[in-house]
């Protein structure tokens, strides 16, 4: 006996492609469409010939990343800055999660969604001229009101003129802008959690942090590793925004504040070099994804169920 073709509802499925093609054009246009210009990496780019017609130097745009004096600084910054964070993030989102999915008065939850949400909706400019407003050095909040107000000190800090406390201020604000998508992140996990094993704990009588350590990490561990691997995918990137807006680009301090973006961003403004630009993001993806398919290989290996593939 022959079996009949089965019809497709296109009735029933043309509303879910629809909805797709706005997010297939802009992985298209944004992902796809410019991979054509990675060989540029390997060319010496001439505007008259075109990226087709430029000559290519084989590796020769990459050197400039290794050869300057300023290379051994600013892979420093770029991997310590993001190793920090991503320490740093994972546990300030798993925490601010956690105390955000206790409170239980819809109001307050709002308020402080809204403003734990705020910064991450913030452009980098606006946050860079917020930093000023607090650390300038003659009309900054912090000298007239605490440095000289509490202390008692004449003259106030010049934040903008020593490096020595920009890991922190870096630190600082990079926190205070992400914490809030972060915990959005973490708190998604913990709102599929089943309320019935946290009933079972209290009539056993398992104090908060006893919930927390053996019902809420453990059933957030698949979800802490896949974060985990993505953020080492851009851990060769550098939010350029808060290296360059925020210390207002001042060169005092390029020693904690230089990263392979923002070097890679002033030599192509002095030197128009679009091969070498192109050669350090190819660079950081490359790397990126060494990272990711290392981190993934010992996930795999250590626990088979928590690897992303």
């Amino acid at each position: 006996m022959g079996t009949k073709k089965q019809k497709i509802n296109w009735k029933h499925w043309m509303p879910f492609y629809l909805m797709f093609l706005p997010g297939a054009a802009y992985l298209l246009i944004n992902n796809y469409i410019p991979l054509y210009g990675l060989q540029l990496a390997f060319k010496s780019f001439s505007y008259k010939k075109g990226i087709g017609g430029s000559k290519w130097i084989g590796f020769k745009n990459f050197k400039f990343l290794f050869s300057t004096s300023d290379a051994f600084i600013m892979i420093r910054n770029t991997l310590l800055y993001n190793i920090l964070w991503i320490f740093i993030g994972m546990i300030f989102g798993i925490t601010v999660a956690i105390l955000f999915n206790e409170v239980k008065n819809a109001v307050a939850k709002k308020i402080y969604q809204t403003a734990i949400l705020l910064p991450y909706l913030m452009s980098m400019v606006v946050v860079a001229y917020l930093v000023y407003a607090y650390l300038a050095g003659d009309t900054g909040l912090v000298n007239n009101a605490i440095v000289k107000g509490i202390f008692g000190k004449s003259d106030g800090v010049q934040w903008y003129g020593d490096q020595k406390y920009w890991p922190f201020i870096l630190t600082f604000v990079q926190q205070w802008k992400q914490i809030g998508f972060g915990m959005l992140l973490y708190l998604a996990s913990l709102l599929g959690i089943d309320n019935s094993y946290y009933e079972a704990a209290m009539l056993d009588g398992a104090t908060k942090w006893q919930q927390i350590k053996l019902i809420t990490l453990p059933l957030l561990k698949p979800t802490i590793i896949m974060l985990v691997i993505l953020n080492l995918g851009q851990i060769f990137r550098s939010d350029f925004g808060l290296f360059y807006q925020v210390p207002m680009n001042q060169g005092a301090l390029f020693g904690t504040t230089q990263t392979i973006d923002t070097y890679v961003y002033r030599a192509l403004l002095e030197n128009n070099n679009v091969g070498m630009s192109a050669a350090a993001s190819f660079l950081q993806s490359i790397v990126g994804f060494i990272f990711i398919i290392t981190a993934n290989a010992i996930v795999r290996r250590l626990d088979e169920n928590s690897s992303l593939f």
